[in-house]
């Protein structure tokens, strides 16, 4: 239970944290949720190539990774 709450925080700091570095318009809210289902996506297909992110920078580099994926992706099916 404490790593699933760990891993929405974290995932959470890290969609903060893409929506800062891709000038994302979609608002703390959204760039929230993109960084926890980016982290989570990111962390599986990192693993798949046999890439392993441990610790909490480890965290917060995947989750960031796959929720500027996520954002970017957003906004091409916005526009």
């Amino acid at each position: 239970m404490l790593n699933f709450i760990m891993s929405l925080i974290f995932g959470g700091v890290a969609g903060w944290l893409a929506g800062k570095i891709m000038g994302s318009s979609f608002g703390v809210v959204i760039n929230v949720i993109l960084g926890i289902v980016g982290g989570a996506i990111a962390g599986a297909l990192f693993g798949l190539i046999g890439i392993s992110f441990n610790g909490i920078i480890g965290g917060l580099i995947c989750g960031t990774v796959g929720a500027c994926i996520l954002i970017a992706v957003a906004r091409a099916i916005k526009k």
